[in-house]
C-alpha cells in the first residue's frame, strides 16, 4: 500500500454531493450524431435524443488556468485530492429508463459512493466509485455509478506489452481512429485531457506510442454496434477498459451473441488484445 495515500481523509469525499444543470440542445444532438455518424438529419425539439449523450451533458467547466499538466481540472473539489498523478475513466454501469428528449431541462445529482485503494502491478491505485442520476424534466431518466482510477505513471514497456489477440466475434464492424474523431469527441465532452489530442505529450510524457482513444469514446462506439445488431438501443450497458487503443489504426468492434436478452461486447485493435469489453442488456 502506498504510504503517501492517507485513505481514511480521502473517505471524508464520501457522500459529497454535486448538482449540475444543462439542457438536451437539438445543436448539441446534431454534434454528437456528427462525431458517432448516427442521424444524418437535424435534431427536433420533442423527439428523443441519442443514448449516451449524457456523456456530453453536465460537464465540468473548469478555467483553463486551472487544468493541472495533464489536461484534467485541479484535485479537491468534488472529488477527492487524490495524490496519484494518472487519471482514467475505469468503468461505467448505465441504466437507461425512457430516453432523454430534445429541448429537455436536465439535472444532474452526483454523489461519491467509495474510495478503494489496491495494489496493482505498477504500484498504488485509487479508485472512486461515483454515483450519476439524470433527471430530465422532473422524470428519472439515466442513473450510472462510474468509476474512476488514479495510479503512478506506467511505463512504455508495460502499455506495451501485449495480452492474448482478441477473439472474434460474431458481428464485427470496424471504425477508423483518426485524429479528427479523437478531436471531436474531446469537444462534444469538454475533455482537455492531453492523452487524446496532444501526440507529442501522449508519447513523450506518458510513454503511449500515440494518441490514446478515450474510454467513453469506445463505450458509445460498443452501444451503437450492440443497438445495430440487436435491432434497437440497450436498456443497460456497462463496460470496462482493459488496456489502451491508439489511434492511427481501425478499431474492431465485436459483438458475441444474444443470450437471454444479454449481449457481450469488446473492442481491439488489430492484431491486438481487448481494449474494452462490454454488456449490453434489453428488458
Amino acid at each position: 500500500m502506498n504510504d503517501d495515500i492517507d485513505l481514511t481523509h480521502l473517505r471524508t469525499w464520501i457522500g459529497r454531493h454535486q448538482v449540475a444543470e444543462d439542457v438536451v440542445s437539438p445543436s448539441l444532438v446534431d454534434r454528437f450524431n456528427a462525431t458517432m455518424g448516427l442521424n444524418a438529419e437535424p435534431a427536433r425539439v420533442g423527439e428523443a435524443a441519442p443514448r449516451l449523450l449524457h456523456f456530453c451533458l453536465c460537464l465540468t467547466v473548469a478555467p483553463t488556468w486551472q487544468l493541472g499538466p495533464d489536461g484534467h481540472p485541479a484535485r479537491g473539489g468534488f472529488l477527492p485530492p487524490v495524490p496519484l498523478p494518472r487519471r482514467m475513466w475505469a468503468s461505467s454501469k448505465i441504466a437507461f429508463d425512457g430516453d432523454l428528449k430534445v429541448g429537455e431541462a436536465i439535472q444532474r445529482k452526483s454523489v461519491v459512493a467509495s474510495v478503494e485503494v489496491k495494489q496493482g502491478s505498477g504500484g498504488a491505485l485509487c479508485f472512486v466509485d461515483i454515483d450519476h442520476h439524470i433527471i430530465a424534466d422532473g422524470r428519472d431518466a439515466v442513473t450510472e455509478r462510474q468509476t474512476l482510477v488514479y495510479r503512478q505513471p506506467a511505463d512504455a514497456a508495460a502499455k506495451g506489452a501485449s495480452a492474448d489477440v482478441a477473439s472474434q466475434g460474431k458481428t464485427v464492424a470496424s471504425v477508423d481512429m483518426t485524429p479528427p474523431l479523437l478531436f471531436r469527441y474531446s469537444a462534444i465532452t469538454f475533455n482537455a485531457h492531453r492523452i487524446h489530442y496532444d501526440l507529442s505529450y501522449a508519447t513523450g510524457e506518458e510513454g503511449y506510442p500515440g494518441l490514446v482513444v478515450q474510454g467513453p469514446l469506445q463505450a458509445t462506439l460498443l452501444f451503437y454496434h450492440a443497438a445495430r445488431c440487436h435491432g434497437r438501443a440497450p436498456d443497460s450497458f456497462a463496460f470496462r477498459g482493459l488496456s489502451p487503443a491508439i489511434a492511427g489504426a481501425p478499431l474492431a468492434l465485436h459483438a458475441g451473441p444474444l443470450t437471454d436478452g444479454r449481449m457481450n461486447l469488446w473492442s481491439a485493435m488489430p492484431e491486438g488484445a481487448v481494449a474494452m469489453q462490454a454488456q449490453a442488456e434489453w428488458r
